[in-house]
C-alpha cells in the first residue's frame, strides 16, 4: 500500500471526514481490519483564513507548498489538499514535489462524465464559485457549471465559513441550500456538486432533487484507489 499525504486542516471538521473515509474505504476494499496508510500535516485555518481575506494566495501558497514537501520527505506517495478552495493554487503546490497532487477538481469532472452529467449546480465557498479556477478547469474537462445567484453565494459563504467549519449544522442553513438547489434544477441544471469539503456534513447526497456528486467522497476514493492500484492488481492477477 502506498502512503497518502494529506494536507489538512482546512477546516479540521473536512479533514476527519477525509480521514474516516478512506480507512472505511480501504477496510471495504481489504477486508478485516485494514486501515489506510496516511500521513497528515495539519495546518492553522485561522492564518489561512486570513490569507484568503487579504488575496494573498502567494502566502498561501508558501504555506501549502511547504506542509506538501513536508509529507513528501516524510515518505508520501502522493498528496492531496483537503479543501476545494485551495485548489486555486493547486498547481503551484503541485510544482513544489516530485509526487503527484491528486487533484480533486479532475475527479469531480471524471465522477460527473462517468454518470452522463455536463450540467451541475456548484455549492462551495464564494473564492470557489467567483474566481474561475474551478469553472475555468471544469469547462476544460467538458462540464458546464452553474453557480448560485450573488444572494445565495453569499449564504452558501456564510454557512461555511460561519457554521459548518465551527462544528454548526442547522435546520435552516439546510433548508437554504435546498432551495439553491431546486432553483438550479428548475434552470436546468442537471446535478449539484458539494464543491466545499464541508458541505457534506450539511447535506445528504441521497436526499437532494438533483443527482450529487459530494467532492470530498470522490477525492478521499480517488487516494485510495492510488494508493491500493498495484496490490490490487496484484491479487486480480493471482
Amino acid at each position: 500500500m502506498k502512503s497518502i499525504g494529506l494536507i489538512g486542516g482546512m477546516s479540521f471538521e473536512s479533514t476527519a471526514v477525509y480521514y474516516r473515509l478512506i480507512n472505511e474505504t480501504v477496510r471495504a476494499r481489504r477486508g478485516g481490519l485494514a486501515s489506510a496508510d496516511i500521513l497528515l500535516h495539519s495546518v492553522d485555518f485561522a492564518k489561512i483564513v486570513e490569507m484568503q481575506k487579504a488575496g494573498r494566495w502567494d502566502l498561501a501558497t508558501k504555506v501549502l507548498a511547504d506542509s506538501a514537501r513536508r509529507l513528501e520527505a516524510a515518505g508520501a506517495s502522493c498528496v492531496l489538499i483537503c479543501t476545494n478552495t485551495m485548489h486555486l493554487i493547486a498547481d503551484e503546490v503541485a510544482g513544489a514535489v516530485r509526487i503527484p497532487l491528486i487533484h480533486i477538481i479532475d475527479e469531480t469532472a471524471a465522477a460527473l462524465r462517468a454518470q452522463g452529467l455536463t450540467r451541475p449546480l456548484l455549492l462551495a465557498t464564494r473564492y470557489t464559485m467567483e474566481h474561475g479556477f474551478y469553472t475555468d478547469r471544469m469547462k476544460t474537462l467538458g462540464i458546464d457549471v452553474m453557480v448560485p445567484d450573488s444572494e445565495d453565494r453569499t449564504a452558501m459563504h456564510d454557512i461555511i465559513f460561519s457554521e459548518l467549519c465551527a462544528g454548526s449544522v442547522r435546520g435552516d442553513s439546510r433548508d437554504r441550500a435546498l432551495a439553491m438547489i431546486e432553483k438550479a434544477k428548475a434552470a436546468g441544471a442537471d446535478s449539484v456538486i458539494l464543491g466545499c469539503t464541508e458541505i457534506c456534513l450539511l447535506l445528504d447526497p441521497k436526499t437532494l432533487p438533483l443527482p450529487c456528486i459530494d467532492s470530498t467522497t470522490v477525492h478521499a476514493g480517488a487516494a485510495v484507489d492510488f494508493a491500493l492500484s498495484p496490490e490490487m492488481a496484484a491479487v486480480a492477477a493471482e
